[in-house]
């Protein structure tokens, strides 16, 4: 399992004053501008959001609307008082590009949730951050009554850049609890990522809420 808890870490759901925390960790990272809508979102979907402005500003909205409900989007981890972390879940159903992806096809019919995006800070990484905030997403899931949670992470152990695995790796997802149920798929295109299916119990007693 994981390593303790960091010192000084606390973890909270995605709020709209929370807003600028959010664009804090994703500033300068893969997530610049897309605001972690690109899971939701299949192409069409998105090029209909109303309102003014660049597709930056749409997407920020969006986001801003989802954290209005009272169901997160996703959780803000901080250490020390300094955001540091952000971490996405949601029902597989809310997530348009991720259920109809051929990358990521449902293995059976569980209502699983699902981490699709987590990414933290440089000066946060490896401390634990990444751990945590994965195993706080999950217990969210279960007080929301998800079965399962889970993530479609990078295959493999090859050390890649950190801005290129926002969905996480399948070291850290093991290293969260999760275990592998389906290897990469065969026959999809050249070039795309290989990436396994994991999942995790939320009946297991360490996530129960």
């Amino acid at each position: 399992m994981a390593r303790a808890r960091p010192a000084g870490l606390a973890i909270h759901r995605l709020t709209p004053r929370r807003m600028e925390d959010m664009g804090k960790v994703l500033s300068g990272t893969w997530g610049n501008g897309c605001w972690c809508i690109f899971p939701r979102m299949t192409p069409a979907v998105e090029r209909s959001l109303p309102g003014p402005g660049g597709a930056g500003e749409k997407r920020r909205r969006e986001m801003t609307r989802l954290a209005k409900r009272r169901r997160a989007p996703g959780l803000l981890a901080y250490l020390d008082g300094e955001v540091a972390g952000w971490v996405a879940i949601a029902p597989r159903g809310e997530l348009g590009r991720v259920d109809a992806s051929k990358a990521t096809p449902r293995v059976d019919d569980v209502d699983v949730w699902v981490i699709p995006c987590i990414t933290i800070r440089r000066k946060a990484r490896g401390q634990g951050v990444a751990i945590a905030l994965i195993q706080a997403a999950v217990r969210y899931a279960a007080s929301q009554g998800a079965p399962a949670v889970e993530a479609y992470a990078r295959a493999g152990t090859k050390r890649v850049h950190d801005d290129f695995a926002y969905y996480g790796t399948e070291g850290l997802f093991r290293r969260a609890g999760f275990k592998v149920i389906r290897k990469p798929l065969r026959g999809l295109p050249k070039g795309w990522t290989p990436r396994v299916t994991m999942r995790i119990d939320c009946n297991r007693k360490l996530f129960k809420v």
